[in-house]
């Protein structure tokens, strides 16, 4: 209906019970900054890890189908525990690239358990080209994610 005017005249019900609800416009998303240069290197470090750890379940799941294990229950459940570490390790590298507060703890803890098991590798296990890398990346790791800008970064959030 229209007025004498020419404009359009709501209806007796949308008068009475009101019009349609219009769809409101998304408020925007606040931009969230770029992560800082220490912490893009950690979320490298954090990701190339996991890919290492995703590898190491994978090998040592082929090396339990393919030959003898002296324990398959044993073998098996090393796989699952390297397949979430690396997978944990994978989503926290996701976190600190997002400069996400929860991301820093367990990459922290897990770069410790990797920088012992470095350890009691290269130097009880005589295995020093296997341990020493490991040793190597979490100590890079800690000291990317220690930096003053990193610290910074994260407690900002």
């Amino acid at each position: 209906m229209t007025d004498e005017d020419g404009t359009l005249r709501p209806s007796r019900a949308e008068r009475l019970l009101g019009g349609a609800a219009q769809p409101s416009a998304r408020p925007p998303r606040p931009l969230r900054p770029d992560a800082p240069p220490a912490v893009v290197r950690a979320a490298l470090v954090a990701a190339v890890e996991a890919a290492l750890l995703i590898g190491t379940a994978l090998v040592i799941l082929w090396l339990t189908l393919t030959s003898d294990p002296d324990s398959v229950g044993r073998a098996l459940a090393e796989v699952v525990y390297v397949g979430i570490f690396g997978a944990v390790l994978a989503a926290a590298a996701v976190g600190l690239r997002r400069v996400s507060a929860w991301a820093r703890g367990p990459v922290v803890v897990l770069q410790i358990l990797l920088g012992l098991f470095g350890y009691s590798t290269a130097f009880p296990g005589g295995q020093p080209l296997l341990g020493i890398p490991l040793i190597v990346l979490a100590v890079a790791e800690l000291y990317l994610l220690a930096t003053p800008e990193a610290r910074l970064a994260f407690s900002e959030r």
